[in-house]
């Protein structure tokens, strides 16, 4: 399990860099432009997959900065945004490598922001849910991009996989 979650972290932090490198060539009216996405825009929906990506760490590691809310707009220009993605997904690479098998198999414990309850669970499918959110809306942003008139990115995991960043996991 733990090199399937290594691959996963790794394939974020790729599919992340390419989604960001086609944002960079947005305006920052196009960034902030609402085009029907679940969270309005481009820069509303990489504000989510951070801040999320926050609140599902500090509940892993009990450490970090978590927003209480998850449309909150952590950064308003793009290349702070890239700056602090770039860090969070280093985070979860290393966090992920450090993992134990035993960590994976365990269980934790957090408070939901919803409705303010206390939730235990396993890692593993938490991890995997942690991930897939991240590929939910990563299609989002592709669809803002395309609304925005600009060229699709594939980011699909085989073409990972084919990546020098990628091979090993192939």
């Amino acid at each position: 399990m733990k090199q399937h979650f290594m691959m996963f972290a790794a394939y974020n932090q790729w599919a992340n860099g390419r989604l960001y490198d086609a944002a960079a060539d947005l305006g920052e009216e196009e960034l902030g432009r609402d085009v029907g996405a679940v969270f309005g825009s481009m820069l509303g929906t990489l504000n989510h997959l951070l801040a999320v990506d926050r609140v599902w760490m500090k509940r892993f590691t009990g450490e970090g900065d978590a927003p209480s809310n998850t449309a909150a707009i952590l950064y308003r220009v793009l290349s702070g945004l890239r700056l602090a993605r770039e860090a969070e997904d280093k985070r979860i690479v290393d966090w992920v490598g450090d993992m134990s098998e035993n960590t994976l198999a365990g269980r934790f414990s957090y408070m939901t922001l919803t409705d303010m309850r206390t939730v235990s669970q396993r890692v593993a499918p938490a991890l995997s849910h942690f991930f897939n959110h991240q590929t939910h809306h990563r299609g989002q942003a592709h669809m803002c991009l395309t609304v925005l008139g600009r060229p699709s990115v594939p980011l699909d995991l085989v073409l990972f996989q084919r990546s020098e960043e990628g091979r090993a996991y192939a």
